[in-house]
């Protein structure tokens, strides 16, 4: 399969009760957002700094109760992705010459810049993922609009997360399909199968989401998801607010006190 189930699982722990789900979904929102900030902007090669905001992620990690093996299927997807970037840090020029052969060359700046560069999408990756696992879409949506996000924005994840199960369904039965016709026998036809599957999908999801929306219109949309009543929020959040920006301006602190 091209995609895996398992890793595209929302809201996994969003039921559990602990002191990470007792905050009210905004709280979580601005919290998660105020630390991937603080660990995206701290400059490469200050470790100390990094050693400090993993703390706290391995602290929310153990608050949270987050199912691990989710969160590992997860992480693999994305560095799968993010991983051809990250190698093409390791050959920035600079520093001393560890290791050459042709044009291609790993210097110690290379080395520096992979490994800041790897811990920033790993602590920044962890910290979304925990909050999507552990927050309802509902409530991540309405968190969202009492943020004052851009309702065309929130009516768009709204509908992404509506219909990707429909759209995984839909490829999954066209592979079936494929598969019980003895198209894909060897690794060319394969790749001939999926790609016109893909071209077909996009063409159908096109179709779809025009009569969708019309249907959408016609009931009295007016493209802002319907709003729920969510916690608003206490001394409790107040709190964590609070540590989260004490935690990102001490590891701040820490580096530019070097």
């Amino acid at each position: 399969m091209l995609l895996h189930i398992g890793a595209l699982a929302f809201d996994v722990d969003s039921k559990q009760v602990t002191p990470w789900h007792k905050l009210a979904p905004r709280t979580r929102i601005l919290c998660t957002l105020l630390l991937v900030f603080a660990i995206v902007l701290t400059p490469n090669g200050h470790w100390w700094t990094w050693a400090i905001y993993g703390l706290a992620v391995a602290s929310v990690l153990l608050l949270s109760k987050v199912t691990l093996s989710v969160l590992l299927k997860r992480l693999a997807v994305e560095f799968g992705f993010v991983g051809v970037v990250l190698l093409g840090t390791l050959f920035r020029g600079g520093g001393t010459v560890l290791w050459a052969w042709g044009p291609l060359q790993i210097t110690t700046v290379g080395l520096t810049v992979l490994g800041s560069v790897t811990l920033k999408t790993l602590l920044s990756l962890l910290m979304l993922n925990l909050l999507t696992l552990t927050t309802s879409v509902s409530a991540l949506l309405n968190a969202l609009i009492q943020l004052r996000t851009p309702p065309l924005l929130v009516a768009i994840i709204a509908s992404m997360y509506r219909y990707i199960g429909v759209l995984i369904n839909e490829f999954n039965t066209m592979r079936r399909a494929a598969a019980s016709r003895n198209l894909m026998n060897s690794n060319r036809t394969i790749r001939l199968v999926v790609g016109n599957m893909i071209g077909a999908l996009f063409i159908r999801t096109y179709e779809r989401g025009n009569r969708v929306h019309q249907a959408m219109l016609s009931r009295g949309y007016q493209g802002v998801p319907p709003i729920e009543k969510v916690p608003q929020g206490g001394r409790r959040d107040v709190i964590a607010l609070s540590l989260t920006v004490i935690l990102a301006l001490l590891g701040q602190a820490v580096y530019l006190m070097k």
